[in-house]
C-alpha cells in the first residue's frame, strides 16, 4: 500500500547531494518512490554517496555541478532530464559559509562567495526547473532549505544568514508568482545539525552548549531529522502548502 505521503513517480533534484542532509534528503524521497539525482562540485564525494544510496533501495544519479554557475546549472538540468526523462521536485540544498567570524570582518571573496552559491544558485536552479515545467506543462515543487540564521540575528555567521534571510524572501515571491502555474514553492530553516558544514559549532564545546541550552528538546539534530520536512513538501500531501518556512530546530527559536 501506498503511504500518504510519498513521491511516486517524481524525479528530483537534490544540490549539495553528496552528504549531510543533502543526502539524508535524496535517501528519505528515493525510498518515498521517487528517482534522484544529486548534485555536488566534487564527484568523489557524489560517487561515495551514490554507493551509500544505492545500498539503502535509492534509484540514483550524481551530477557534478556548481549551482552558483549558470552554465553548469543549464548543463545539470540537460543531463538530468535525459538520464531520467524530467524533473518535477528541487531541493535546493547546496550551501557554504566561508566566513565565520564578526560581520565587519568579511572580506570580499567570502561576501561574494556565499552569494553566489547559496543566493544566485538556489536562484539560477529554480529558473531552470520553471522553464522545464512551464514547457511540459506540469505542477512541480521546489524545497529550499535555508536555516534558522536567516530568521533572527546571525552572530559570527552574518553574511550566510543574510544569504538565507533572501532566501526566505525569495521562497514567498516565487510562490506568489509561480502559484499559477501549479508550482509551489517552500522552504525549511533547520537549526544546528549535526554535519560537516556546522562542525565549527558542534566541535566548539562552549558554542555547542550555548546553542543545546536555548533548545527545549535539549540537543541538536541529526540530518534524518531534517529530511522529513524536505518529503512532506516535495510531496502532493503538502498540495494546499505554498510561501512558508517550516522551522526544524527543536524549538530553539520559540525558546
Amino acid at each position: 500500500m501506498t503511504s500518504f505521503i510519498h513521491v511516486e513517480g517524481k524525479v528530483a533534484i537534490v544540490t549539495g547531494g553528496s552528504r549531510g542532509i543533502g543526502e539524508s534528503i535524496a535517501k528519505a524521497l528515493g525510498q518515498s518512490g521517487a528517482k534522484v539525482a544529486i548534485a555536488s562540485r566534487k564527484k568523489e564525494g557524489l560517487d561515495a554517496a551514490v554507493e551509500r544510496l544505492r545500498k539503502e533501495g535509492v534509484t540514483v544519479e550524481a551530477f557534478t555541478c556548481h549551482t552558483g554557475k549558470a552554465d553548469d546549472v543549464q548543463k545539470l538540468f540537460q543531463q538530468v532530464i535525459a538520464t531520467f526523462g524530467k524533473v518535477d521536485v528541487l531541493v535546493n540544498n547546496a550551501a557554504t559559509n566561508p566566513h565565520f567570524g564578526p560581520l565587519m570582518t568579511a572580506d570580499d571573496t567570502a561576501f561574494d562567495k556565499t552569494i553566489e552559491v547559496n543566493l544566485k544558485g538556489y536562484f539560477y536552479t529554480s529558473r531552470e526547473l520553471v522553464r522545464h515545467l512551464v514547457d511540459r506543462n506540469a505542477p512541480g515543487a521546489i524545497v529550499n532549505v535555508t536555516s534558522v540564521a536567516g530568521l533572527s540575528a546571525a552572530p559570527l555567521q552574518g553574511v550566510y544568514g543574510m544569504t538565507k534571510a533572501a532566501v526566505v524572501s525569495m521562497t514567498q515571491t516565487m510562490a506568489v508568482e509561480l502559484a499559477a502555474s501549479g508550482i509551489r514553492v517552500n522552504a525549511i530553516a533547520p537549526g544546528l545539525v549535526d554535519t560537516r558544514f556546522a562542525a565549527a559549532i558542534v566541535h566548539n564545546k562552549d558554542l555547542v552548549e550555548r546553542v543545546v541550552a536555548r533548545t527545549p528538546i535539549g540537543r541538536y539534530g541529526q540530518p534524518d531529522e531534517i529530511a522529513g520536512a524536505a518529503l512532506y513538501l516535495a510531496s502532493d500531501a503538502a498540495s494546499f502548502l505554498t510561501g512558508q518556512t517550516i522551522v526544524v530546530d527543536g524549538g530553539m527559536t520559540i525558546a
